[in-house]
């Protein structure tokens, strides 16, 4: 009797297994490209913001690093007149040096300068040539016109208040004179094409 029940039991087994078998053969093949587009668009998706977290950490990073090397930036802008004036003080004692009082005055003063200056320089501050220089716009701020015959236009010949740059970023443009050729004399100015001259009245 009990093998009997066994028999009954192992058939009804293999009728389940069966059907489930062809239950799965019987699944629809859309439902499965269906999964597999899902699944592909999610992995798209993954990817985009991937790239995107990656790009967010460059641009985050470069930020950072810009920020640490331009961090004293306001406080070496702030501290620029006190070089100004130092070489005002040289400058204006030059002529003056009528005591040995006034000498080591100067000497004193230029000895500070030059410290303060290799300071300065040690983090990334250095003046900007001018005298002799081509006049550049994006770099110099020219105040006034020298005419002369001696060189071409647009060159430098006095500076006014020195310029710097803080390592590649322009800190303060210097204050130059620029080079100009003469105007043509006023005879020039006045005659007409023809070689008629106006009249004066």
């Amino acid at each position: 009797m009990e093998e009997i029940k066994k028999d009954i039991s192992n058939e009804q087994e293999k009728e389940e297994l069966s059907y489930e078998g062809s239950a799965l053969e019987d699944k629809p093949r859309d439902v499965v490209e269906n999964l597999q587009n899902e699944l592909n668009q999610q992995k798209e998706k993954y990817l985009r913001l991937y790239a995107e977290f990656e790009n967010y950490k460059r641009m985050v990073q470069k930020e950072r690093e810009e920020l640490i090397n331009y961090a004293n930036e306001k406080l070496i802008k702030d501290l620029l007149p006190v070089i100004d004036n130092f070489e005002l003080a040289i400058k204006h004692s030059v002529g003056e040096l009528n005591s040995s009082w006034l000498e080591s005055m100067k000497q004193g003063i230029e000895n500070t300068l030059k410290e303060f200056l290799r300071i300065l320089e040690k983090y990334g501050v250095k003046p900007i040539e001018t005298v002799g220089q081509l006049f550049n716009p994006e770099v110099h701020h020219a105040v006034s016109t020298f005419e002369t015959e001696d060189m071409d236009d647009n060159i430098i010949v006095e500076e006014l208040r020195k310029g710097y740059l803080y390592k590649d970023k322009l800190l303060r443009e210097p204050l130059v004179t620029v080079s100009k050729k003469p105007k043509l004399s006023s005879e020039s100015e006045t005659s007409h094409p023809s070689g008629a001259e106006d009249e004066k009245n």
